[in-house]
């Protein structure tokens, strides 16, 4: 989750318990929806880690990632290291993509996955094999120096997400969701595979459906309009649900990030139709009057009309 330098200050100057640098959930999702283990049911989890990975530059031939599958009964399931090949064994199941924000530690990153693995499988009933996208994300230093350098990283990041995304076959369909600075992460590896084929097939010429979903995005909010720097990671896209926070006192201050280009964030102001391609399904949502200030993936899962709307943007006509 992005962790801006004002973003403390100004939830303290509202009077929130802002949990924009915390991965922990809520009481009410722990109560009712707890991401432990001992809820699950039998779901296909796995996790994709760059956090021991050094930072580059552009898309690698080799990326070693770290490769972990949940397995186990309910109640006692434990990680166990897998291979890449192992993942991506399965092209004709829809494969769904979770990519985290800042300030994320791997137990965050893996609990937040599962939870909303969970909301997933309540809608296509498990079918879909599902993997969190764990990217070094843990705190460094304070403040705006952290969230800087955290937005540095997360270009490194999609260049591995984009290799990673290149071992499935064609016609796989794939889902990605991407919050806050995990959408940056997910717009930079589209990028990536908008002007780059390794396996001998563009992305845009795909057979297998790709939805994307950014939750409050930590990116620029013109990132994707024609003259934007990520324009060419809509290519191949099918469709893009984007739920934005107009009270988010943490991407309020995203401006402070990047001084040389000012921008508001996407998650903040929105994206207009207007700059998509036409063959895109797209929907809007300001999820403002049910997340309030905050800035936390937790809020959005613990909202059953909110989750619902990730969980249809994602899994939605994946498999047509």
């Amino acid at each position: 989750m992005i962790a801006l330098a004002t973003a403390s200050v100004a939830a303290a100057a509202h009077g929130d318990a802002l949990a924009a640098d915390s991965g922990e959930p809520c009481e009410a999702l722990i109560e009712d929806d707890c991401p432990a283990t001992d809820c699950l049911g039998p779901l296909d989890i796995w996790v994709v880690s760059t956090r021991c990975l050094p930072g580059i530059c552009s898309l690698p031939e080799e990326a070693a990632l770290g490769i972990e599958r949940l397995v186990g009964e309910p109640g006692c399931g434990r990680w166990e290291q897998a291979e890449v090949s192992d993942l991506v064994g399965e092209s004709s199941r829809p494969l769904v993509i979770f990519a985290h924000g800042n300030r994320y530690t791997p137990a965050d990153a893996k609990a937040q996955g599962i939870a909303l693995a969970r909301r997933m499988s309540a809608e296509d009933g498990g079918s879909h094999r599902f993997v969190i996208f764990s990217w070094p994300s843990e705190q460094q230093g304070i403040l705006l120096k952290d969230a800087r350098r955290k937005h540095e990283r997360a270009h490194a990041d999609g260049h591995y997400l984009a290799w990673f995304l290149c071992q499935l076959e064609p016609e796989q369909p794939v889902a990605i969701v991407g919050y806050s600075l995990g959408a940056l992460v997910t717009a930079q590896a589209f990028e990536d595979l908008g002007r780059a084929a390794p396996s001998g097939v563009r992305w845009a010429d795909r057979p297998g459906r790709t939805n994307l979903v950014f939750v409050t995005p930590a990116i620029r909010f013109d990132a994707l309009t024609p003259r934007g720097p990520f324009r060419s990671a809509l290519d191949g896209i099918d469709r893009f649900t984007l739920l934005i926070n107009s009270r988010d006192e943490a991407l309020k201050f995203f401006p402070h990030i990047d001084p040389n280009v000012k921008a508001d964030a996407m998650g903040y102001v929105g994206l207009s139709r207007r700059w998509l391609p036409v063959g895109i399904e797209y929907t809007a949502n300001d999820a403002a009057n049910v997340v309030g200030k905050q800035h936390t993936m937790w809020r959005y899962l613990e909202s059953r009309s909110l989750s619902d709307r990730i969980a249809l943007g994602a899994i939605g006509g994946l498999s047509e």
